[in-house]
């Protein structure tokens, strides 16, 4: 006997394809502009101190470009980390990095800190994502690798999560589970959006 599939899961997967043709398209229309209008806002409307943790992510494909932001924060003496992934099933690990670090290539062409790196317990989560609604859902890749580190760090301390995005990603409701972190704020070529969850 075959069970049912979750509903859920079959709306996400058919959103997660019409948002990568709808994110391709946003990447050939801005290119990498849309990188630096991000590292123009910066991160000033979360009001956060130098010395603040911030982990950010390695761009594949096109995902909106988070280096040039990470080059404003490590500028203004933040302690960046980028994620490092521990397998299937399990959060990911952060990792301290600094722009003109090495890295390891990994699955799927993420770049990720050596191993060496010492591991570090984000303050500030900058997550990427495929779609992204006002109440601070977001749609990934299905792994739910960021669910569940978020899961982790929130139950540890305070933790900001951040989706970063190009504005046309967003949508009126993205479908989500109990075990789905909501972001707090997602941050567009546009400027900060503060999500009412």
């Amino acid at each position: 006997m075959t069970e049912n599939p979750d509903p859920v899961a079959i709306e996400k997967k058919l959103l997660r394809a019409a948002s990568v043709e709808r994110r391709k398209a946003a990447y050939a229309r801005q290119g990498t502009a849309a990188s630096d209008r991000l590292a123009a806002h910066g991160l000033g409307f979360l009001d956060i101190a130098p010395g603040t943790m911030v982990s950010a992510f390695a761009a594949i494909r096109d995902e909106i470009d988070p280096a040039p932001l990470v080059a404003r924060l490590h500028g203004e003496a933040m302690i960046i980390g980028l994620p490092v992934m521990q397998g299937k099933g399990k959060p990911l690990v952060f990792r301290r990095w600094a722009p003109g670090d090495r890295m390891a290539e990994t699955m799927w062409g993420i770049h990720e800190p050596l191993p060496s790196a010492p591991v570090i317990e984000p303050d500030v989560v900058l997550v990427p994502l495929l779609a992204f609604d006002r109440a601070g859902y977001r749609l990934g890749y299905g792994g739910g690798f960021y669910d569940r580190s978020l899961q982790r760090l929130r139950a540890m301390k305070p933790v900001v999560a951040v989706g970063l995005a190009y504005d046309e990603l967003g949508i009126d409701a993205v479908p989500h589970l109990d075990y789905d972190e909501p972001l707090d704020w997602v941050l567009t070529p546009s400027g900060p959006l503060k999500c009412e969850s």
